[in-house]
């Protein structure tokens, strides 16, 4: 009697464990919870590369810094500085083409194309 209560109640939290996990797995492959997966790699990513770059950044004034004491070419206090990072209007602005779309929509060539 007690065997099969206990094979009952095993096979019984079997099922519920098993139920949960393939419904979990189920909500995690739904569009909306793959896209904010997506979404939070891509700022996971983003924040990851700029703190390289920032460690790039001072490991490049470290060594300019060695360089420049090892040839003489400045005083030890008189260090000098890498340059801001571009702001990004300037990275944001298009460049001119020499393509220019007819009244089809179509891009074609304007006659002032450099050969």
């Amino acid at each position: 009697m007690f065997r099969r209560a206990f094979w009952f109640t095993t096979g019984a939290a079997a099922g519920v464990w098993a139920t949960t996990k393939v419904n979990r797995k189920l909500r995690r492959l739904q569009p909306d919870s793959l896209a904010a997966q997506a979404a939070d790699k891509a700022v996971e990513t983003g924040h990851r590369l700029r703190r390289f770059a920032l460690d790039v950044r001072a490991g490049m004034a470290d060594r300019e810094e060695q360089l420049h004491e090892a040839l003489g070419l400045t005083a030890p206090g008189d260090a000098r500085e890498l340059p801001a990072p571009r702001s990004r209007a300037v990275l944001d602005t298009p460049h001119p083409t020499t393509r220019a779309t007819g009244p089809s929509g179509i891009a074609g060539p304007t006659g002032n194309e450099d050969h």
